[in-house]
């Protein structure tokens, strides 16, 4: 059973992974700023607040526990680690299937790697802090659910130059495959709420990977899935934009970001 004041930390941790701050908590359960803090800063909390604020904010009990056993864990890599890891084509195999919690014996029977190859990475992997390399040639993860690629960084910038194209290289009709691509126009309120969303379903992706890790390999398939929000226009639609209006909107921007 949890103690309150980690289920309280959980919380905490929760709202700012999801990017709410005190001010949108308040206004969404009717308090003040400076109640909420306060609240917090206490830690003292009814069980009725408490469920108002899971509901508010669609975090569950289930979240606050996963939550509160991932507080030593890394979120993200540093640039170094990342560099070390995409160094080795090798490397970064035994890296991504420890992610996907392969076995040292299912690695080697899907990749062409002896045993000692992949322990051999697997130890580097451990020495920069990625994995514990256990007994037996047990891994244990030091990386969160919530864990991600640095934007931008070393893997996610070799990924975008070498496999963007070949990922989406389909016509995402087949099974287990969906493709949408949504072009609306929103309040910032609502694009705020979309991308809190969207987080979400990255981590409810992560934590259904965590739940299945328990099935027998066989029944488990690879899948990507890859989640992307931005102001986009086509360039063949940019093309046909008054450049007055680009001029603008480009002075509003320039005005707001001062």
């Amino acid at each position: 059973m949890l103690k309150a004041s980690l289920l309280i930390d959980s919380l905490k941790r929760e709202l700012k992974a999801r990017s709410i701050t005190y001010a949108d908590l308040a206004s969404r359960i009717d308090m003040s700023e400076a109640s909420v803090k306060r609240m917090f800063a206490q830690k003292n909390f009814t069980l009725q607040r408490l469920d108002e604020i899971l509901q508010a904010t669609e975090i569950s009990l289930r979240d606050l526990a996963l939550a509160s056993n991932e507080e030593p864990l890394i979120s993200e890599l540093t640039f170094d680690q990342e560099k070390e890891i995409i160094s080795d084509p090798k490397k970064f195999i035994v890296a991504v299937s420890a992610l996907n919690l392969l076995t040292v014996e299912q690695m080697t029977r899907i990749y062409d790697m002896s045993e000692i190859e992949v322990v051999k990475h697997l130890l580097r992997l451990d020495k920069i802090g990625f994995l514990e390399l256990l007994p037996n040639n047990r891994v244990k993860l030091l990386v969160a659910r919530t864990f991600r690629w640095i934007p931008n960084g070393p893997i996610q910038s070799n990924f975008r130059d070498q496999a963007y194209a070949e990922y989406l290289e389909s016509n995402f009709d087949g099974e287990h495959e969906i493709m949408r691509l949504v072009n609306v126009m929103l309040s910032k309120q609502s694009v705020a709420a979309l991308l809190n969303r969207l987080k979400q379903v990255a981590r409810e992706f992560s934590e259904q990977h965590q739940e299945d890790a328990k099935l027998p390999f066989e029944e488990k398939h690879r899948i990507s899935f890859m989640l992307a929000a931005r102001p986009w226009l086509p360039k063949q639609f940019k093309s046909l934009v008054r450049k007055d209006y680009i001029e603008q909107h480009e002075q509003k921007k320039n005005k707001k970001s001062r």
